[in-house]
């Protein structure tokens, strides 16, 4: 166990280092006047002349050297300290903080909703390997995970919502208005934990021990559930850790294609605003969030699996 945590905790420095560098470097390096952009997200395009912009500079120091701005911005971090947005003049984590609660509900049911739909798909495609129910799945996947994650979403808008008018296009508020983003996201995670969970089940109902079971003649739900749940849920869950790249980037896209107030749509928002604090938060919550994450899934598996807890 420490191990595992010791290296998820040097994971998350590093990825802390990263974002900020990454981020500072790449927002600098896009065109335009930063000091232009950012009196734009303060007051309106149609009320920016250059002296406001000249004003923004000068308020905001933007004309200091980049890596003495850098080190600043890693000083602060050090101590926890993540700044103030230069549009709102908020703290950067009190925007988070409110953000955060909207993405981390909408992150919640997409997972759940993937695995209600993808391993139980799988497990009975894996007890009947090359059966009708096994091609099918075999096929969705494939076309879930060759459409890009806005295809998705455009496609359930005009169907769900335009043509069926069963769930509302965009917005949030209700568990309505909740559903379809997190439909979006769950269909590319459920298409590979299909396979993923039909490829165990076929080994384990193979196996030696999972045939003893019928031998000492338990029921199939009874072998199942002693001798197969285990062993097809953690190959299962570190797949998943794998996935959750596919989640927190699709929070991005999927955020600001149905204006979900997360933090994927503050993060866009915050780019088109040239708001440095407000992009190297979000990025570095992303990224720690993704960290986090397969910390956790590394502690289930090695809870699952009794194998993992004698090494």
């Amino acid at each position: 166990m420490i191990p595992v945590l010791s290296y998820r905790l040097m994971q998350a420095a590093l990825v802390a280092l990263m974002v900020g560098v990454l981020t500072y470097i790449l927002t600098h390096a896009l065109p335009g006047d930063m000091a232009f952009r950012i009196a734009a997200g303060r007051y309106g395009y149609d009320y920016v002349n250059a002296a406001a912009a000249a004003a923004v500079r000068a308020e905001l120091g933007l004309d200091l050297p980049a890596w003495q701005a850098l080190g600043r911005w890693l000083w602060d971090l050090l101590r926890l300290d993540l700044g103030h947005s230069l549009v709102s003049g908020e703290a950067v984590v009190d925007e988070l903080r409110h953000q955060l609660g909207h993405s981390f509900r909408l992150a919640a049911a997409a997972v759940g909703l993937s695995l209600l739909l993808g391993p139980p798909l799988g497990i009975l495609a894996g007890l009947r390997p090359g059966g009708r129910l096994d091609r099918l799945t075999l096929l969705l996947a494939m076309v879930l995970r060759a459409l890009p994650q806005f295809v998705i979403g455009i496609l359930l808008v005009m169907l769900l919502a335009v043509q069926l008018g069963w769930l509302p296009a965009a917005g949030h508020g209700s568990a309505a208005h909740t559903l379809l983003p997190a439909l979006t996201l769950a269909l590319g995670l459920a298409a590979v934990a299909c396979r993923v969970s039909r490829n165990a089940m076929q080994g384990v109902a193979g196996s030696a021990y999972y045939a003893f079971g019928r031998t000492k003649g338990l029921s199939e739900g009874r072998v199942f559930l002693r001798h197969g749940l285990r062993n097809v849920a953690v190959p299962v869950l570190a797949h998943q850790a794998i996935q959750l790249v596919y989640l927190i980037e699709g929070v991005v896209v999927v955020e600001t294609l149905f204006a979900w107030p997360g933090i994927g749509h503050a993060l866009v928002h915050a780019i088109v605003a040239r708001d440095v604090p407000m992009i190297q938060g979000t990025a570095l919550v992303l990224g720690l969030m993704f960290v986090l994450l397969n910390a956790l899934v590394d502690l289930l598996c090695h809870r699952i699996d009794p194998r993992r807890r004698e090494t």
